[in-house]
């Protein structure tokens, strides 16, 4: 059908160009298909199964590692989608959910506006803080010119 296969959500090239699977590993170089003929040896053999082992445990905790990288984000965006649900259908639930819905509701609501005026307050402090910085420059930048009030040539 000459479809473009990162347009298709099950194929690799899609997962490979959206950041769904692992690309650059070193452990998925040992997955690729060798055609030379070695002659048997037992030592060989074993070490080689010891190998495989190591590497499947190196690979599956990469793995995990690199979905809970991915996957990082979604559990606050599911807490909030949860709390909008509950915020726009409080008529469904029973009675006594309702009022402890509501309380969860307004208490959270508090406890933003809390954490949004500390955020604020500590703007507002940094923001000082940099005026006063500018302000001593310009000080600074004023006594080294000479054009201070103390310096200046005033004709009457």
């Amino acid at each position: 059908m000459k479809r473009n296969p990162r347009k298709l959500a099950w194929t690799k090239s899609f997962r490979a160009a959206h950041g769904k699977e692992m690309l650059v590993d070193s452990t998925l170089a040992f997955a690729a298909r060798r055609n030379i003929p070695v002659r048997y040896n037992r030592e060989l053999v074993a070490t080689t199964l010891k190998a495989m082992q190591r590497v499947s445990e190196i690979r599956a905790r990469r793995e995990k590692a690199f979905y809970k990288n991915r996957m990082r984000g979604n559990r606050q965006k599911q807490l909030e989608a949860d709390r909008k649900l509950v915020a726009e259908n409080q008529h469904l639930l029973p009675l006594k959910e309702r009022e402890a819905a509501k309380e969860m509701l307004e208490a959270e609501k508090n406890r933003e506006k809390m954490e949004v005026d500390a955020e604020e307050e500590e703007l507002e402090e940094e923001v000082l803080i940099a005026k006063e910085k500018v302000k001593q420059k310009k000080k600074k930048q004023r006594l080294i010119v000479g054009q201070g009030p103390e310096e200046m040539d005033v004709d009457g």
